[in-house]
């Protein structure tokens, strides 16, 4: 490797960094080099549940999941090729009279930014997903465009979109750092990528890294306030009493858990926001079955059905649950001209198409139309301790506390 240049290098070879290598060259990149310590598609991006909705938060999450699943709808014709996905709709629900008020809050909000989204009471629930025959519920906000992908597929989809567009996938080479030089202005500005093979000039890096987000900002002088929870899927054994050939999707939001068809089964996830922030190396099998009891509650067919597999993965979480894509922002306050940051923090095949885009757009200088205020999703919008200025409110409950994570790991530096 000594000796190359490339126009783009982009560290991290999930479903960001692919999506995003592929975006560079379909923009006019010549040459763009993707860099993977493993195997591309091997960390996160294979062991995901697949969720995709467009019902954020925010309006400009709102607009995240809109642009990911127009994407997916579309690549078969763009691409040849499709992550699979699979638009059955999607209930997040409310148990309690608060979270039907914040559920038409948010309806409200969704509808003005474009979304169709409406309230379904709890009888057409049970029309959307037949097997929701128990427990206590209100109904919850519906979209019926919302779905999943296959994650493996995915990873396929755009492992395939690469080579066709003659992206260079270095796998088993190991981003180290950035070479850089004085710039205007005080800033400094990227020359060069530093890895396990040698280095590789260059002036535009896109940094990704899912769960090793932290290391790789800390690479080039940065500090990202991500940290990392184990998430848990489980995959039921086949029942017809499931009715997985027509059911819809639902989330339990205030018990934290989500649920959909899957190989005739349900496959269902969560995370335990009560236990120590860190990486999932193995199945908490007390709190899945916590989980299978509540799940059991609202669909009781579920509660003698055998588990078919389990997993266990580490996923990469903000204190706000958004994401982080803009320019990479060092310790010192100061912006590395030529250097983009990307992650989905724990929501990777739901935005992982608009943030690919949203980072390409801006690491080669143009504006992009995927959000209106992407400087929302900046790394510095965090204050010294870690808190940003809002929070958006539908998410999966994860801990938060990055910064001890941080000096658990010896990072906080």
């Amino acid at each position: 490797m000594a000796g190359e240049r490339a126009d783009v290098v982009v560290v991290g070879a999930g479903t960001i960094g692919g999506w995003a290598s592929v975006f560079a060259r379909e923009a006019g990149a010549k040459r763009v080099v993707v860099l993977e310590r493993e195997i591309a598609g091997s960390g996160a991006s294979s062991r995901a549940a697949g969720m995709v909705r467009a019902q954020g938060g925010t309006p400009d999450t709102v607009r995240l999941g809109r642009w990911s699943i127009a994407f997916y709808e579309e690549q078969r014709e763009r691409y040849d090729t499709d992550s699979g996905f699979v638009g059955r709709g999607y209930v997040i629900m409310a148990t309690t009279a608060a979270e039907e008020r914040a559920a038409h809050e948010r309806i409200a909000m969704q509808r003005d930014v474009g979304l169709d989204v409406r309230w379904a009471g709890a009888d057409e629930v049970r029309r959307l997903i037949p097997a929701m025959t128990g427990g206590r519920f209100r109904g919850g906000s519906y979209v019926a465009t919302d779905g999943w992908v296959d994650p493996v597929r995915n990873v396929r989809a755009y492992g395939l979109a690469m080579q066709r567009r003659r992206v260079e996938l270095r796998e088993g080479v190991s981003y180290l750092g950035l070479r850089t030089k004085a710039g205007r202005r005080g800033h400094r500005v990227v020359t060069g990528v530093e890895t396990s093979a040698g280095t590789i000039s260059t002036g535009t890096v896109i940094l990704t890294g899912g769960p090793a987000m932290q290391s790789v900002a800390t690479a080039a002088g940065a500090r990202a306030w991500v940290g990392y929870a184990r998430h848990m899927v489980v995959v039921t054994e086949p029942s017809p009493a499931l009715h997985a050939d027509t059911t819809a999707m639902a989330f339990d939001m205030g018990a934290g858990i989500y649920w959909r068809p899957e190989e005739g089964g349900f496959l269902w996830g969560m995370s335990n926001p009560d236990e120590e922030p860190g990486p999932g190396r193995a199945i908490d099998w007390t709190y899945v079955r916590k989980m299978q009891r509540r799940l059991a509650t609202l669909v009781p067919a579920t509660r003698d059905l055998g588990i078919k597999k389990a997993w266990a993965a580490t996923i990469e979480y903000t204190p706000d649950h958004l994401p982080l894509v803009g320019p990479l922002v060092q310790r010192d306050g100061t912006t590395l001209d030529g250097a983009t940051i990307a992650s989905v923090c724990g929501h990777g095949m739901m935005w992982g198409p608009a943030v690919s885009r949203i980072a390409t757009d801006l690491a080669l200088g143009r504006r992009t139309r995927v959000v209106e205020r992407v400087e929302d999703f900046r790394m510095d919008r965090f204050d010294d301790a870690g808190n940003p200025p809002f929070v958006d409110p539908v998410a999966l409950p994860f801990p938060v506390r990055v910064d001890d994570e941080l000096r658990a790991a010896g990072r906080d530096r």
